[in-house]
């Protein structure tokens, strides 16, 4: 079904043959999407939908609006944490993310959600509820820095009212946005699935442990839901060491090749 596989629509033009990419969180481990963004790249594959969550979101917001996987990979090889993150004196945070926010507009400009070449969802939550806020328009980088705002390390980003926080609390691998906008089929990326926790270093370090690590039976669930699962085996690596950039990039593209393929090949019907 090659129009599937290429996110178009197949002959009867339905939103059912429409395949969509979600990219979950895990602050550093994002570079294997990278790798996965090259995979699909070499492979042919480009999703008609795409949804990021926390470092996800970045990535799924320079793809969406046609930044190739090349640029992407260049532009994580040069970033440092001082480049995403500066102090700030808030009863929220350690840390504000606003750098984040400053680098996507220089990277993309001042662009708009519902204008991106591929249909895109970020994922956010509101912490003083609990709720699952799922940006469809708006402001890529308000949106971007509200999903990436690791409760107790960057500072909530206040929005119509709302204090959000990483939408990781709600929905780390966001398949049901790409459900809601018409994806027929979804594949994800998760990043947590076979990470191994190390002992903490410091405290931002003990923070995104314990953050993440109580997510995981809930990822394991929302996945469920996915018709192709990447899961690279990132245990090997710190979520928070940059120098370790080029290894889990190599990492993700390794174990998203074969299984698209796979996947490819029986997606593909067979020539007659």
């Amino acid at each position: 079904m090659a129009a599937l596989l290429n996110g178009g629509s197949g002959a009867d033009g339905s939103p059912e043959t429409k395949t969509g990419l979600a990219l979950g969180g895990g602050a550093v481990l994002g570079a294997a999407h990278v790798g996965v963004l090259k995979a699909m790249h070499e492979l042919g594959f480009k999703p008609g939908f795409i949804s990021g969550t926390s470092i996800g979101s970045f990535v799924a917001a320079l793809y969406a609006f046609g930044m190739g996987w090349e640029r992407i990979e260049a532009l994580a090889l040069e970033l440092d944490w001082s480049d995403l993150s500066g102090l700030t004196l808030s009863e929220y945070g350690l840390l504000s993310n606003r750098k984040f926010g400053t680098l996507v507009n220089r990277l993309l400009g001042s662009c708009r959600i519902e204008d991106a070449p591929i249909p895109l969802a970020i994922v956010a939550t509101d912490i003083s509820t609990g709720s699952k806020v799922v940006f469809r328009d708006g402001d890529v980088a308000t949106a971007v820095m509200a999903s990436s705002s690791i409760p107790g390390i960057f500072r909530p980003v206040e929005y119509r009212g709302m204090l959000l926080v990483d939408g990781v609390l709600t929905e780390n691998v966001p398949i049901s946005p790409l459900r809601e906008m018409g994806a027929g089929k979804v594949l994800c990326v998760d990043l947590l699935g076979r990470h191994t926790f190390n002992r903490p270093e410091h405290l931002a370090t003990l923070l995104m442990n314990a953050f993440y690590s109580a997510l995981r039976t809930l990822s394991e669930l929302q996945i469920r839901n996915a018709d192709l699962v990447i899961t690279p085996d990132l245990s090997g690596f710190s979520m928070v060491d940059m120098s370790a950039v080029p290894a889990i990039l190599a990492a993700g593209y390794a174990e998203a090749y074969p299984l698209l393929e796979a996947w490819i090949g029986q997606e593909r019907p067979a020539r007659s």
